[in-house]
């Protein structure tokens, strides 16, 4: 017993050791293409974070930069003023440009028209900037296709100007599907549900630590099938609620108030596994606080990729399914790994649950001072 103790209390201090490096991490999003055509000249208008591509950062798959080996050179060019980093990202656009492939009854050449990039401002936080690239689109075409750039990511790209227009999500190397320069290539809403799906996937897994800390405290308190049960249904009803009335622009919180939030919730379904072997009533009503307070974290994700306006409720169901598939993938790996084995055991929950649990509760306090006062 004493000897499990102390391997407890080593990976605890290794986890405090390690901690720090996360006040750098900055998750990964989306690129945002805009593009219309007027008078046979196409416009993109990309809003995307401009420093991990200067930087040379592989975004395809990754979830945040500090993950790179150029996260140090990413940090350094986000601290840079707009003007010393734009002939910088000029450069970087001679490069990357001719991999940005557009065919529109044959090749069309894209060239760079302007560039925006917003003054430092809080640099906890990626600098959101604008690139407008432009090309002739021949009279003759009718429909058009991009080849996302192989290692930038994802991007959601928009058709703006036309009745139903196209909006897709494409990974980096991805080619779009042939669209309808007139417009009328929207998408099926079976469709759009299954593009969402996976943004809300990711999301949790491998992007959601929070979330998944949080999914996993709630796995902790109890194996048996009804706590847990009561309990994801609640999370799963609340953070739906905030997450269509966030992303439909009805209730809007500063996310420095909402993660922070987050993360003390994280702390409070830890530290009260400690303490409690049962589910109470009062805990599933402050769960239930829990789940509309991380709705509202979901929602300023999918804010962040847009939602097609005549198709909001198949994307909004897409994103919440694929979290939700997300967060039982959690549990059942939690489960296969821990449960299945172990939870028989009489000293189960002195031995796994319990410092489990103290575990999650020391990550959700540092991310908790992180997000208030670092």
């Amino acid at each position: 017993m004493h000897r499990f103790r102390v391997v407890i209390l080593l990976m605890l201090s290794s986890l405090v050791l390690c901690l720090p490096a996360s006040i750098r991490a900055h998750e990964v999003t989306p690129t945002i293409a805009d593009f219309d055509i007027t008078e046979g000249r196409i416009t993109l208008l990309l809003r995307m974070n401009l420093e991990a591509f200067v930087a040379g950062i592989d975004l395809d798959g990754r979830a945040n930069t500090d993950t790179s080996d150029k996260s140090a050179d990413y940090d350094l060019l986000r601290q840079m003023p707009a003007a010393e980093l734009a002939p910088m990202v000029r450069l970087f656009v001679e490069d990357w440009l001719p991999d940005l492939q557009m065919e529109a009854a044959g090749a069309v050449a894209l060239s760079l028209e302007e560039v925006n990039i917003p003054e430092v401002g809080e640099v906890s936080l990626p600098r959101s900037s604008v690139l407008v690239v432009s090309g002739e689109i021949p009279s003759s075409a009718l429909y058009l296709r991009l080849t996302w750039p192989q290692g930038s990511g994802a991007v959601v790209l928009r058709q703006n100007g036309v009745a139903e227009p196209y909006t897709g999500y494409l990974l980096g190397g991805a080619l779009a599907p042939a669209i309808a320069i007139a417009g009328g290539a929207v998408q099926s809403p079976w469709e759009v549900f299954q593009n969402y799906l996976p943004v809300g996937f990711d999301h949790i897994l491998p992007k959601g630590l929070d979330h998944i800390l949080f999914v996993l405290g709630l796995f902790f308190l109890s194996l048996r099938l009804r706590p847990l049960f009561w309990q994801i249904t609640t999370f799963t009803l609340a953070h739906s609620i905030t997450l269509a009335l966030g992303a439909l622009g009805l209730v809007t919180i500063n996310p420095a108030i909402v993660e922070p939030l987050i993360a003390a919730s994280i702390v409070f379904v830890a530290v009260e596994n400690i303490f409690a072997r049962r589910l109470h009533s009062w805990r599933t009503a402050l769960i239930f606080g829990f789940g509309l307070l991380h709705g509202l974290g979901f929602a300023t994700v999918l804010g962040e990729f847009g939602l097609p306006q005549d198709q909001l409720v198949p994307a909004l169901l897409g994103f919440n399914v694929g979290v939700e598939l997300g967060q039982l993938t959690v549990i059942a790996v939690a489960y296969g790994a821990l449960g299945y084995w172990f939870g028989g055991y009489p000293k189960y929950r002195g031995r796994v649950a319990i410092p489990a649990s103290l575990t999650i509760a020391l990550i959700g306090s540092y991310w908790f001072v992180e997000r208030v006062f670092l």
